[in-house]
Protein backbone atom coordinates (compact mmCIF):
# COMPACT_ATOMS: atom_id res chain seq x y z
CA UNK A 1 0.00 0.00 0.00
CA UNK A 2 2.79 2.56 0.64
CA UNK A 3 3.75 1.67 -3.04
CA UNK A 4 0.36 3.13 -4.23
CA UNK A 5 0.13 5.81 -2.31
CA UNK A 6 4.04 6.40 -2.00
CA UNK A 7 5.28 9.81 -1.75
CA UNK A 8 3.02 12.44 -2.03
CA UNK A 9 4.28 15.05 -4.57
CA UNK A 10 3.01 18.65 -4.92
CA UNK A 11 4.13 19.00 -8.58
CA UNK A 12 2.63 15.50 -9.75
CA UNK A 13 -0.59 16.53 -7.84
CA UNK A 14 -1.03 19.72 -9.58
CA UNK A 15 -0.24 18.55 -13.05
CA UNK A 16 -2.63 15.41 -13.03
CA UNK A 17 -4.93 17.97 -11.56
CA UNK A 18 -4.44 20.49 -14.66
CA UNK A 19 -4.33 17.30 -17.48
CA UNK A 20 -8.06 16.05 -15.25
CA UNK A 21 -9.62 19.88 -15.46
CA UNK A 22 -8.41 19.84 -18.79
CA UNK A 23 -9.59 16.19 -19.71
CA UNK A 24 -13.23 17.26 -18.60
CA UNK A 25 -12.99 20.53 -20.72
CA UNK A 26 -12.20 18.61 -23.65
CA UNK A 27 -14.65 16.12 -22.66
CA UNK A 28 -17.46 18.64 -22.25
CA UNK A 29 -16.65 21.03 -25.55
CA UNK A 30 -16.59 17.79 -27.61
CA UNK A 31 -17.90 14.74 -25.70
CA UNK A 32 -20.38 15.98 -23.40
CA UNK A 33 -23.04 17.77 -25.86
CA UNK A 34 -23.10 15.36 -28.49
CA UNK A 35 -23.89 12.79 -25.52
CA UNK A 36 -26.63 15.13 -23.99
CA UNK A 37 -27.79 15.94 -27.70
CA UNK A 38 -27.82 12.03 -28.30
CA UNK A 39 -29.99 11.74 -25.01
CA UNK A 40 -32.27 14.76 -25.97
CA UNK A 41 -33.04 13.73 -29.19
CA UNK A 42 -33.53 10.00 -27.67
CA UNK A 43 -35.94 11.54 -25.19
CA UNK A 44 -37.47 13.69 -27.61
CA UNK A 45 -37.85 10.19 -30.05
CA UNK A 46 -39.59 8.36 -27.14
CA UNK A 47 -41.72 11.61 -26.12
CA UNK A 48 -42.69 11.41 -29.97
CA UNK A 49 -43.17 7.90 -29.90
CA UNK A 50 -45.47 8.02 -27.03
CA UNK A 51 -47.86 10.47 -28.09
CA UNK A 52 -48.00 8.59 -31.32
CA UNK A 53 -48.26 5.62 -29.99
CA UNK A 54 -51.65 7.80 -28.10
CA UNK A 55 -52.73 9.27 -30.57
CA UNK A 56 -52.82 5.54 -32.36
CA UNK A 57 -54.70 4.84 -29.24
CA UNK A 58 -56.78 7.85 -29.89
CA UNK A 59 -57.55 6.47 -33.47
CA UNK A 60 -58.30 3.02 -32.90
CA UNK A 61 -61.15 4.03 -30.46
CA UNK A 62 -62.54 6.51 -32.66
CA UNK A 63 -62.82 3.86 -35.57
CA UNK A 64 -64.17 1.22 -32.92
CA UNK A 65 -66.56 3.36 -32.25
CA UNK A 66 -67.24 4.09 -35.73
CA UNK A 67 -67.09 0.52 -36.44
CA UNK A 68 -70.04 -0.03 -33.82
CA UNK A 69 -71.74 2.67 -35.04
CA UNK A 70 -72.17 1.22 -38.17
CA UNK A 71 -72.54 -2.31 -36.82
CA UNK A 72 -75.83 -1.18 -35.35
CA UNK A 73 -76.36 1.21 -38.58
CA UNK A 74 -76.57 -2.03 -40.32
CA UNK A 75 -78.10 -4.24 -37.89
CA UNK A 76 -80.95 -1.63 -38.00
CA UNK A 77 -81.30 -1.61 -41.35
CA UNK A 78 -80.85 -5.23 -41.53
CA UNK A 79 -84.34 -5.27 -39.29
CA UNK A 80 -85.58 -2.41 -41.45
CA UNK A 81 -85.38 -4.33 -44.36
CA UNK A 82 -86.71 -7.54 -42.65
CA UNK A 83 -89.76 -5.91 -41.35
CA UNK A 84 -90.34 -4.94 -45.06
CA UNK A 85 -89.86 -8.07 -46.50
CA UNK A 86 -92.43 -9.53 -43.78
CA UNK A 87 -94.92 -6.48 -44.65
CA UNK A 88 -94.63 -7.07 -48.43
CA UNK A 89 -94.75 -11.01 -48.19
CA UNK A 90 -97.79 -10.72 -45.75
CA UNK A 91 -99.45 -8.17 -48.29
CA UNK A 92 -98.88 -10.84 -51.57
CA UNK A 93 -100.53 -13.13 -49.13
CA UNK A 94 -103.67 -11.51 -48.40
CA UNK A 95 -103.05 -10.16 -52.11
CA UNK A 96 -103.27 -13.76 -53.35
CA UNK A 97 -106.19 -14.51 -51.07
CA UNK A 98 -108.49 -11.78 -51.83
CA UNK A 99 -107.90 -12.57 -55.95
CA UNK A 100 -108.71 -16.47 -55.02
CA UNK A 101 -112.05 -15.27 -52.88
CA UNK A 102 -112.66 -12.93 -55.88
CA UNK A 103 -112.47 -15.56 -58.36
CA UNK A 104 -114.52 -18.01 -56.19
CA UNK A 105 -116.92 -15.77 -56.06
CA UNK A 106 -117.17 -15.47 -59.85
CA UNK A 107 -117.40 -19.01 -60.67
CA UNK A 108 -119.66 -19.49 -57.73
CA UNK A 109 -122.22 -16.65 -59.25
CA UNK A 110 -121.06 -18.44 -62.34
CA UNK A 111 -122.21 -22.12 -61.20
CA UNK A 112 -124.99 -20.25 -59.72
CA UNK A 113 -126.12 -18.69 -63.28
CA UNK A 114 -125.71 -21.40 -64.93
CA UNK A 115 -127.93 -23.51 -62.63
CA UNK A 116 -130.32 -20.98 -62.45
CA UNK A 117 -130.44 -21.05 -66.67
CA UNK A 118 -130.45 -25.26 -66.13
CA UNK A 119 -133.20 -24.97 -63.91
CA UNK A 120 -135.30 -22.37 -66.17
CA UNK A 121 -134.90 -24.82 -68.76
CA UNK A 122 -136.02 -27.59 -67.29
CA UNK A 123 -138.88 -25.45 -66.09
CA UNK A 124 -139.81 -24.86 -69.41
CA UNK A 125 -139.30 -28.09 -70.84
CA UNK A 126 -140.99 -29.33 -68.02
CA UNK A 127 -143.96 -27.11 -69.14
CA UNK A 128 -143.57 -27.68 -72.69
CA UNK A 129 -143.88 -31.79 -72.07
CA UNK A 130 -146.91 -30.63 -69.51
CA UNK A 131 -148.52 -29.09 -72.33
CA UNK A 132 -148.08 -31.87 -74.82
CA UNK A 133 -149.17 -34.31 -72.34
CA UNK A 134 -152.39 -32.34 -71.50
CA UNK A 135 -153.09 -31.81 -74.84
CA UNK A 136 -152.87 -35.61 -75.42
CA UNK A 137 -155.02 -36.47 -72.43
CA UNK A 138 -157.70 -33.75 -73.32
CA UNK A 139 -157.80 -35.06 -76.54
CA UNK A 140 -158.30 -38.59 -75.98
CA UNK A 141 -161.34 -37.36 -73.47
CA UNK A 142 -162.45 -35.35 -76.08
CA UNK A 143 -162.23 -38.26 -78.36
CA UNK A 144 -164.26 -40.51 -75.87
CA UNK A 145 -166.27 -37.90 -75.00
CA UNK A 146 -167.44 -37.16 -78.57
CA UNK A 147 -166.99 -40.79 -79.67
CA UNK A 148 -171.10 -41.04 -79.41
CA UNK A 149 -173.26 -38.11 -81.25
CA UNK A 150 -175.29 -37.83 -78.20
CA UNK A 151 -172.21 -36.83 -76.23
CA UNK A 152 -171.58 -34.30 -79.03
CA UNK A 153 -174.63 -32.84 -78.48
CA UNK A 154 -174.90 -32.76 -74.53
CA UNK A 155 -171.20 -31.30 -74.77
CA UNK A 156 -172.66 -28.79 -77.27
CA UNK A 157 -175.19 -27.76 -74.99
CA UNK A 158 -172.97 -27.39 -71.29
CA UNK A 159 -170.77 -24.98 -73.37
CA UNK A 160 -173.54 -22.94 -74.79
CA UNK A 161 -175.18 -22.67 -71.17
CA UNK A 162 -171.44 -21.82 -69.62
CA UNK A 163 -170.87 -19.62 -72.31
CA UNK A 164 -174.13 -17.88 -71.70
CA UNK A 165 -173.33 -17.32 -68.58
CA UNK A 166 -170.36 -15.53 -68.39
Amino acid sequence: MEKLIGEFSVGLFFWQAVLFILLLLLLRKFAWKPILNAVNSREQGIKDALAAAEKAKLEMANLQADNEKLLQEARAERESMMKEAREIKAKMISDAKEEAQSEANKTIAKAQAAIEAEKKAALSELRSTVAELSVEIAEKVVKNELSSKEKQLELVETMLKDANLN
